[in-house]
């Protein structure tokens, strides 16, 4: 339970302080659609993300690989 509090806490926090799309002060509300294409890029494009992109699909691959294989 604690895990999944931090993981909706850090995604709120990121959210509020570096998505292009929200905007807290006045200010910036008054802007309307920014269109800012290299900002939104690097926002979705993170390190985790592009970390994430060249590992296999795989949560467990030890169990995966022990339960694809015959064992007879």
């Amino acid at each position: 339970m604690g895990f999944v509090t931090t993981m909706c806490i850090f995604q709120l926090t990121r959210n509020i302080l570096i998505n292009p799309d929200v905007r807290v002060k006045k200010s910036h509300r008054r802007m309307g659609v920014l269109d800012n294409e290299e900002e939104g890029e690097k926002y979705s494009e993170h390190s985790l993300r592009r970390f994430l992109r060249t590992r296999p699909p795989e949560i467990m691959p030890t169990i995966n690989h022990y339960f694809s294989q015959d064992h007879k």
